[in-house]
């Protein structure tokens, strides 16, 4: 029995039909590096051989009412890899269209709690005789750099990979707790909430005067609920619409060494170019910057060896009311190195401790409510999308002995934000995902196909 933290709960406890928490990963695949040739069945046995191995992928909720604390995993001791893995088609002709939709109709479909939290989708018929796999899995389960790790285990430097080494204490999770067990636990852990809080008190009450002071004098990160209003900013549903782009990452780094600023903050001029031509064509550009939440991980910070999720955020300014290239890159080396500066006021803890004391039923009702009475619509933006940038392997990988030609991350969004970017670093190559709430923004691939222009811009605007 392993308890969640309240961070991996959390989003647990706020997802609904329409605020769907898990992420994907879309990965094309060339299946003639398979030795013998691509079959079904082969990349059936091969993953069922990697999944017997890794327990994250044989771990299910468990969470009865005696349970009086977050929910623990346990080993599903009935698991059938045919719960998990589908194989599908996409329609004719099968292009980059075709296979968007197909994964937006899949993303928008929650994962049942009642198996292990993941899901993997062989997709065959694609026009250049490729195959693709989403995969999906919840975000109680992973974080970016989590999902990241996972796809490794899966993977190899080489078709012939061998399996992968797992820690002998990580290789088995614990089967189901007794009654006692678990209703002890849970009354140790409550028993302990009081001092807890007491303990993270006074950080706060100290840290909030001199954080917010930072933020009305202009000296860190923006102020929540001063975004401009766009119509991605608003009440989502089920439904989802997908698109995706690469840059060459030598490109990313020739604009960072010219303007000798860092991938980050060409990766937010990037995305702000693209969504610059991107609200201009929708007729909605704002006069003043978009508010991104950008998630950083904290696994090389933390103290904390529990849970999946190690993440903080802080917002970013994104300055699509720039029109010249090189002042957004300036704009946001200057923005970002506030941001972060003021972000590093935070102990990288204090979002994971404050979050276990997360409650279920409050939040659930919460975010129903939210919903329902449309409230994202009624106040001041919090923010207007969520930007991710995940470092990915530099060298080839072998997914069950597919050499993975791209890899496209997926995010979530929530309501009030309907659009999130999500940018994978492989193999030369820069793959962005974009993942948007359909009723908000039907259609991503203009915006998709505006990345490539933007960083044409951007290398046009580099210092000679």
């Amino acid at each position: 029995m392993q308890r969640l933290s309240g961070l991996d709960a959390s989003f647990l406890y706020l997802e609904t039909p329409a605020q769907v928490l898990h992420v994907c990963g879309l990965l094309t695949l060339d299946g003639s590096t398979i030795p013998g040739g691509y079959s079904f069945a082969e990349l059936q046995r091969r993953l069922a051989e990697r999944v017997a191995l890794i327990p994250e992928f044989r771990r299910k909720l468990h969470n009865p009412l005696w349970n009086l604390s977050h929910p623990v995993w346990v080993e599903d001791e009935d698991f059938d890899l045919d719960n998990h893995l589908h194989r599908i088609g996409v329609p004719a002709p099968g292009d980059d269209r075709e296979l968007s939709e197909l994964c937006a109709h899949i993303a928008g479909q929650q994962l049942d709690r009642a198996h292990p939290l993941w899901q993997f989708y062989v997709i065959e018929g694609l026009s250049d005789g490729g195959i693709a796999v989403l995969i999906k899995m919840h975000h109680a389960s992973i974080d970016g750099v989590g999902g990241a790790s996972l796809i490794t285990y899966l993977a190899g430097l080489e078709p012939e990979a061998p399996l992968p080494e797992i820690p002998r204490e990580k290789q088995h999770n614990s089967g189901l707790p007794t009654r006692v067990e678990i209703l002890r636990e849970s009354l140790e852990g409550l028993a302990h909430r009081p001092f807890e809080m007491a303990k993270l008190l006074p950080e706060l009450v100290e840290l909030v005067p001199r954080w917010l002071g930072k933020t009305l004098r202009g000296k860190g990160m923006p102020v929540p609920f001063t975004a401009p209003r766009t119509s991605l900013n608003g009440t989502i549903t089920g439904h989802r619409s997908v698109a995706y782009a690469h840059v060459d990452l030598d490109d990313v780094k020739r604009v960072k060494n010219a303007f000798g600023v860092t991938v980050n903050d060409v990766v937010l001029a990037l995305v702000s170019g693209a969504l610059r031509q991107f609200l201009l064509g929708r007729g909605e550009l704002p006069e003043d910057p978009l508010v991104a939440t950008v998630p950083v991980s904290v696994h090389e910070r933390t103290e904390r060896d529990h849970g999946s999720n190690k993440v903080s955020a802080f917002f970013a300014s994104l300055p699509t009311h720039l029109g010249d290239p090189a002042a957004r890159v300036f704009f946001l080396a200057e923005a970002n190195r506030l941001s972060k500066d003021h972000h590093y006021d935070i102990d990288a803890d204090m979002l994971a401790d404050w979050a276990q004391f997360s409650p279920a039923t409050a939040f659930g009702l919460g975010v129903r409510a939210y919903s329902s009475l449309r409230l994202a619509e009624r106040h001041p933006v919090v923010h207007n999308l969520i930007i991710s940038n995940v470092p990915g392997p530099p060298m080839p990988l072998y997914l069950l002995g597919a050499r993975v030609t791209a890899l496209y991350p997926l995010g979530p969004v929530f309501h009030g934000a309907g659009l999130n970017i999500t940018v994978f670093s492989y193999e030369g190559k820069v793959g962005v995902g974009l993942l948007g709430a359909k009723e908000l923004v039907k259609d991503l691939w203009p915006l998709a196909e505006a990345l490539p222009e933007a960083m044409t811009e951007l290398l046009k605007a580099m210092p000679a």
